[in-house]
């Protein structure tokens, strides 16, 4: 967080530091233009007063001249020589015509140039206007006055002067408040940092890092990060018991199976073949089961291959055939010409059919029925019901998870591993659909898989 601050603390004293020299220097700049601007025009208007008069036919040694350093003026003609002059002005120096910024040729209007001025033996900086003037004569002479720059010098120097001393002083504050500011702020993230390094060190993911009380994003990084740490750890939990139930589930095929090898080994006579595959079927079903569930949980999509639903429900139906205990009646409320595509795995999706006819063979007293029926315009519903004991409302979301039996199939000979709902309803939702559980009409169990068609 150090390296953060830093870079936050320097980046937002470089901004400051760039918007304020620019704001120094355009200062300094529109401070000199007004200063010269107001000098130039005390200028123009010396001159004038001075050109007005020798347009009146008032003599050059009667003219009335601004004495002292204040406005130095003089009188040239057309050939440079000094007709008048102000008193103790010794010499007068002019920028060349490049500095020029007033006028464009007509003799009224007065040309601008910077330049100096000895007056008294000192010479210092002056803002000169030039403005022509005819004698009674008839002869053309340029008045030149000049006002002192020193005023605008010292403003500006005093200016800058500030500037230089404050800038420095106004950048350490800048950086100091935006250490603080920044220390202050992600402090929190700090502390978020600190949990989490501690929750992975330990790998104790019930421990949640602290949420400020602000309302900021540090605030909903917290909540955001502890949600994901909730979520971790059930996903741990979740795995936890899946390998321990797992565990526990083929714990008893293989020792079954172990001791009839060993018996068949021993006493080849007491050899129970018809049991040992049994077992091995169980284990090879159990094995295809966990499979299944491990790339699920791995994120694995489905297919994306086009079928129609009805055609699926018939085929597993004949290819289950005399294998069931009892016989399966299909009811199809879809006209016969009408094709009812779903988009998926097909295998998948019989698998889950599969399953939901398996659970109701095991459960149904005489009778199993698979009934297929649109619902709207974009959805279709297998249902397969049976007229077994049906499922106790509070157990109709238990069922579906991995390894639960419920106490009227705790036999896993004929109950299973408690798997077959779980991947039916993990294989519904990786197809945009959903697997519930209700009573039926007619009592029992009333399995709906709901799909969304084909558009």
């Amino acid at each position: 967080m150090t390296l953060v601050r830093a870079k936050a603390a320097l980046g937002a004293t470089l901004v400051v530091a760039a918007a304020l020299i620019a704001a120094g220097l355009a200062v300094v700049l529109v401070l000199r233009a007004n200063l010269t601007g107001q000098a130039g025009l005390q200028a123009e208007v010396a001159a004038r007063e001075v050109a007005t008069q020798i347009d009146r036919g008032v003599a050059y040694y009667r003219l009335d001249l601004p004495d002292g350093e204040d406005s130095p003026v003089r009188v040239i003609d057309e050939d440079g020589r000094v007709l008048a002059a102000g008193e103790d002005v010794q010499a007068m120096s002019l920028t060349p015509s490049g500095g020029d910024d007033g006028g464009d040729g007509d003799d009224d209007e007065p040309r601008l140039r910077n330049g100096t001025a000895t007056v008294d033996g000192k010479t210092a900086e002056y803002r000169f206007a030039a403005v022509r003037a005819t004698d009674s004569a008839g002869e053309t002479v340029t008045v030149y006055a000049g006002v002192p720059l020193t005023t605008e010098q010292r403003a500006v120097g005093t200016v800058r002067d500030a500037m230089l001393i404050g800038l420095p002083v106004l950048l350490l504050v800048v950086g100091c408040v935006t250490w603080l500011v920044t220390r202050r702020a992600l402090r929190p993230v700090e502390g978020i940092r600190a949990e989490m390094a501690a929750i992975t060190a330990s790998e104790d993911l019930s421990r949640r890092v602290p949420e400020p009380d602000s309302r900021d994003e540090v605030a909903r990084l917290a909540r955001t990060t502890n949600e994901t740490l909730a979520a971790l750890e059930a996903s741990v939990e979740r795995q936890r018991r899946f390998v321990a139930d797992a565990s526990h589930e083929l714990r008893s095929p293989i020792a079954s199976l172990r001791t009839q090898l060993e018996v068949g080994a021993a006493h080849p006579d007491l050899l129970d073949v018809p049991g040992a595959v049994a077992d091995t079927v169980r284990l090879q079903q159990l094995a295809a089961d966990l499979l299944l569930l491990a790339r699920l949980d791995a994120g694995e999509r489905p297919g994306r291959a086009r079928f129609d639903a009805v055609a699926m429900v018939h085929e597993e139906v004949a290819r289950r055939g005399a294998a069931d205990r009892l016989p399966v009646d299909v009811n199809v409320t879809v006209a016969a010409d009408e094709a009812v595509d779903v988009v998926g795995s097909r295998g998948q999706l019989a698998r889950v059919l599969g399953n939901l006819l398996d659970n109701a063979q095991r459960h149904a007293r005489s009778e199993v029925s698979v009934t297929v029926r649109r619902e709207g315009a974009d959805e279709i519903v297998l249902a397969v019901a049976d007229d077994g004991p049906g499922v106790p409302e509070a157990e109709r979301e238990r069922i579906f998870e991995r390894f639960v039996r419920l106490d009227a199939a705790r036999t896993r000979d004929a109950g299973g591993a408690g798997l077959g709902l779980a991947i039916a309803r993990d294989v519904a939702h990786r197809h945009g659909g959903t697997l519930t559980v209700s009573g039926a009409p007619g009592g029992g169990a009333l399995f709906e898989l709901r799909l969304p068609t084909a558009s």
